[in-house]
């Protein structure tokens, strides 16, 4: 079954690449591999919510934006992939969650990434992920995820 078979399937589509918010680009192509530039759960050029996680922000949502931001990712890599059926196996995967000092839930918002990922990708999308607590990100987002691909030669 091909990706957009299986996204279709999900009813899921992909997004338009969010534009960069500074001075990057969403996704370059090296050897490969695809390396995402941070991506925020943007949705129709907004951030949905803002805040930290646990005070602002509740786990189940920040979860669900994490979900979000993953797909924003899969849009950076079909950018520069020109299809995700390219997609040979999900490598990386790097949840960083704007926490409240208190909460210490990021593995499961990260799960919001994970699970999305395993989704799309069956066996291809098993893959490593750290999931990071910080202070704050760009524009307050709760949540940003890096991916590491590995294209098909």
């Amino acid at each position: 079954m091909s990706v957009s078979d299986r996204l279709a399937e999900l009813g899921l589509t992909i997004p338009s690449v969010a534009a960069p918010v500074a001075a990057y680009v969403p996704a370059v192509v090296t050897g490969q591999y695809v390396y995402t530039a941070g991506q925020l759960p943007f949705v129709d050029g907004a951030l949905p919510v803002t805040g930290k996680v646990g005070s602002d922000v509740d786990a189940e949502t920040a979860t669900a934006q994490a979900r979000q931001a993953a797909l924003n990712g899969l849009a950076a890599v079909a950018s520069v992939a020109g299809s995700l059926d390219r997609v040979a196996r999900v490598v990386k995967v790097t949840v960083f969650v704007a926490s409240d000092p208190s909460f210490t839930g990021q593995p499961g918002v990260a799960n919001g990434a994970s699970t999305l990922i395993g989704d799309v990708f069956g066996d291809a999308g098993v893959h490593a992920r750290s999931a990071v607590g910080v202070a704050v990100l760009p524009l307050d987002a709760p949540v940003e995820v890096e991916l590491v691909v590995e294209l098909t030669a």
